[in-house]
């Protein structure tokens, strides 16, 4: 990949699509992880005005560390870059609170986490009407487009795209080259959002570098019996997660009134 064309062309796409759309700047919810960090990153180059979001809610630690580590080094490189930090914990808890109580628990785990991932939506939105920003997407291609790793109207809620035509292993090599912090770039990913140390590969059940060689072999027409082992396993499990999320990779379906019924 020709990483600083890449930066480039990224860069000049998102200064395009904001005076198109005749907005001041960019809203972007900051985590702690590459693809967070990667997407701030280009958007602060854009010397438009960006605004770093953090929104721990029960967050370990070591997320937060990292995120402030990133946006105190953004800020030292770019005047154009602020930031502003909503705890989301008191939030949460509340709407918890407010929720009738279940005992079928088989999904309250996944359940809630999604709810942390929407009420991260809802808190960009705000600041986005606030100052007249778009906010940004953080996804990269193999989330987005291959296995569905995110929330529907939570990081899935977003205003443009602009790390989803990238692979992973794409995000980071373009990470190194915007100087993203070591911490970040060595962190194992994870979406943080169930308030323990789940990574991203214990809850798909395979690494990014697997689930993209899986992506490739299924652009290629691959079938699972081409494959034994754990290259079995691995399709087998992209291929399942790819099938399951097509919900979250397509339009809304709308139901057409034929003509004749009308």
């Amino acid at each position: 990949m020709k990483t600083e064309k890449v930066i480039d062309h990224i860069v000049n796409w998102l200064k395009d699509y904001i005076t198109q759309a005749g907005l001041e700047g960019f809203v972007v919810g900051v985590s702690g992880g590459i693809d967070s960090a990667v997407t701030s990153s280009l958007c602060a180059k854009t010397g438009l005005r960006t605004l770093c979001v953090e929104m721990p809610i029960h967050q370990a630690a070591s997320q937060v560390t990292r995120s402030e580590e990133h946006i105190a080094q953004l800020k030292r490189r770019f005047a154009n870059v602020s930031d502003v930090r909503v705890d989301l914990t008191p939030v949460f808890e509340s709407f918890k609170g407010q929720l009738p109580e279940t005992k079928d628990d088989a999904f309250l785990d996944l359940s809630l986490a999604n709810s942390r991932a929407r009420l991260r939506m809802t808190t960009l939105y705000y600041f986005a009407g606030l100052h007249r920003y778009l906010v940004c997407g953080t996804g990269n291609k193999v989330e987005d487009f291959g296995v569905g790793f995110f929330t529907k109207y939570g990081d899935g809620g977003v205003d443009l795209s602009p790390i989803a035509d990238l692979m992973k292993s794409e995000v980071y090599e373009i990470g190194r080259a915007l100087q993203v912090p070591d911490a970040i770039l060595a962190a194992a990913p994870t979406d943080g959002l169930f308030g323990d140390s789940r990574t991203d590969e214990d809850q798909l059940g395979a690494s990014y570098d697997e689930l993209e060689w899986a992506m490739h072999m299924q652009d290629q027409g691959k079938q699972s019996d081409d494959f034994s082992g754990r290259q079995k396993v691995v399709f087998d499990t992209y291929s399942r997660l790819n099938r399951i999320n097509q919900h979250k990779m397509k339009p809304i379906p709308v139901c057409e009134i034929p003509v004749n019924l009308r």
